[in-house]
């Protein structure tokens, strides 16, 4: 139940060791990709694409419960935002250790029934004339926990049901699944919200829920036995394991620092924006759902030109385009003052770059973290870099509800606008540019300490 797009936070993350994949691998002669031919990733793939369509009915209604329902307030939204992300912030590093000694799909299975329950809640309570913004905070909170469990075991087990050459197709077919489910969820949304109210409107992502933890239990693909059961005195050792892991990487503090950065200032923008689109612009749910529909569109067209685009030019210098892209595009949004046909064109095409930019940087991103953590540290290295990166989600969030109640609704978009543009230097004053294909880091990763089990150097240090 986490609203808006996002750096790294795609499913999205981390890689096996090849013994770790069970399900045999044959080249196909199609051009659709090999994965067509794994009936596991497919069961997991649909689930998923079920799910994200509900995920982004929500990403509007639930906001619009909140502004128009129970008339919000910049702070209140912060706060609504906030406590949907903080167990990323709270919860993390402990989660990440104990997924690493579990199997992960009784871990996706649960969290999707249990986040199913939780929504349903809030059509429930809204029919029985209950639902209040207290409720939506806990509600929120609650849901955030399951979700930290779902993307850090989510992230720990698609490399065990697919081998390393197939994880960048993995990637950009979940992708597509994100650009596909954003650009008709929130159009189904805008139509719900308008139909049958903002908070009825959630029981769809409720039931989607309910199908994604179905397709799970039909993947018959084994994992690999998890680690021993977790001895308490190993565990701070276990966490600052995964801390080096992402920190002192080269290639994925420069990940980290531009996801969280991102994360940051669109938040703060995020939180603002569905105030300033309803009670500014007079925008009706509808267009608000036709302008993410509309980024969405072109996420996919980033997910489909992205690998070209790396073979002509390399991944390196496509990840620093796309970083920029979809940096620089939003902009636009404090020069929006009215809801001219020409300003909501503006707003369309910038929504639609930012699409193309995410998705383009975030395949290649998120197949390089996947060819660089070995499976024993999985739980816990995605877990640090989800500390960063998620955790500055809530402080967006905040920050966003306190600058629109002090300086406004407009100005608050010029400061998370002017945010954003920061956010691609990370990539610029890292080895990223200079990075030809992600094969070559798997020549590295061959000789480097970060494979071995019981060493804890990793590779490409500076």
């Amino acid at each position: 139940m986490i609203a808006g797009k996002k750096k790294g936070c795609q499913g999205r993350t981390t890689m096996p060791k090849e013994s770790a994949n069970t399900q045999q691998y044959t080249r196909p002669s199609t051009r659709f990709g090999a994965l067509w031919h794994y009936p596991d990733f497919l069961k997991l793939w649909t689930g998923e694409t079920v799910s994200l369509i509900g995920s982004q009915v929500t990403t509007l209604a639930l906001p619009l419960t909140a502004v128009i329902l129970l008339k919000a307030t910049p702070v209140q939204m912060g706060l609504l935002n906030a406590v949907g992300f903080a167990p990323f912030l709270f919860l993390t590093l402990f989660a990440g250790v104990w997924i690493d000694h579990h199997r992960r799909r009784p871990i996706l299975v649960a969290t999707n029934i249990g986040r199913g329950v939780l929504l349903g809640l809030i059509p429930l309570f809204a029919l029985l004339g209950m639902l209040r913004i207290e409720y939506l905070y806990i509600i929120a909170a609650l849901a955030g926990c399951l979700t930290m469990l779902f993307y850090l075991a989510f992230q720990a087990f698609l490399p065990t049901l697919l081998p390393r050459e197939q994880l960048v197709e993995g990637n950009s077919k979940l992708s597509v699944s994100q650009s596909v489910a954003e650009i008709g969820g929130p159009g189904l949304a805008g139509i719900l919200v308008q139909w049958i109210s903002a908070p009825l409107a959630v029981v769809v992502d409720a039931l989607s829920f309910f199908v994604a933890a179905g397709s799970l239990l039909l993947v018959r693909t084994p994992e690999p036995r998890p680690a021993a059961s977790i001895d308490l005195r190993s565990l701070l050792p276990e966490i600052s394991e995964g801390f080096r892991v992402t920190f002192l990487n080269r290639y994925l503090r420069a990940f980290a620092g531009e996801a969280a950065s991102y994360n940051l200032f669109w938040q703060v923008i995020l939180t603002v924006f569905m105030l300033y689109a309803v009670r500014e612009l007079h925008y009706s749910s509808g267009i608000i759902g036709l302008l993410f529909a509309v980024g969405s569109v072109g996420a996919l067209c980033g997910a489909a030109l992205t690998s070209p685009v790396a073979r002509r030019i390399g991944v390196g210098f496509t990840i620093l385009g796309a970083a920029a892209l979809s940096d620089a595009t939003l902009l636009v949004l404090p020069g929006i003052t009215s809801s001219t046909p020409g300003a909501l064109g503006f707003l369309l095409g910038a929504f639609f770059l930012q699409g193309i930019g995410i998705t383009g940087c975030n395949v290649h991103v998120d197949s390089i973290r996947q060819t660089l953590i070995p499976d024993r540290l999985r739980g816990r290295a995605n877990a640090s870099y989800r500390l960063l990166v998620s955790g500055a989600l809530p402080v967006g969030a905040l920050l966003g509800g306190f600058l629109g109640a002090w300086i406004g609704l407009r100005l608050t978009l010029l400061v998370g606008a002017l945010g954003l543009l920061s956010t691609w230097l990370w990539i610029v004053f890292s080895p990223v540019p200079k990075l030809r294909s992600p094969s070559t880091l798997v020549d590295e990763l061959a000789t480097s300490a970060l494979e071995k089990p019981g060493e804890t150097n990793v590779g490409m240090l500076d």
